[in-house]
């Protein structure tokens, strides 16, 4: 699936509405299981941005887990910062 892409606008816009949110899926040592992907794909499909807790990764895996995490569910990656990352996927225009 096509990762979303953003343009600087509403990637800035994002970064300012995530600002105040908390993690909703946290990923452990296990890293990204099927699981742990249904829960971010129900995640989104609730609230469109959310911010997912990578914890105890190394900078590489946490970067190769992001893009692993939009490729898969066809979202965008708003930012990456430290083990916290924010991704979004409106909601379909049907809904």
């Amino acid at each position: 699936m096509p990762t979303l892409l953003l343009t600087n606008a509403e990637r800035k816009a994002l970064k300012a509405r995530a600002h105040s949110l908390h993690p909703t899926v946290i990923v452990g040592a296990a890293g990204l299981t099927p699981a742990v992907l249904q829960e971010i794909d129900r995640a989104l499909a609730s609230h469109e941005l959310i911010k997912v807790r990578l914890a105890g990764a190394d900078r590489d895996t946490r970067e190769r887990s992001a893009e692993d995490v939009a490729e898969a569910l066809s979202c965008a990656v708003v930012q990456l910062i430290g083990h916290v990352l924010v991704v979004f996927r409106p909601f379909p225009e049907d809904a």
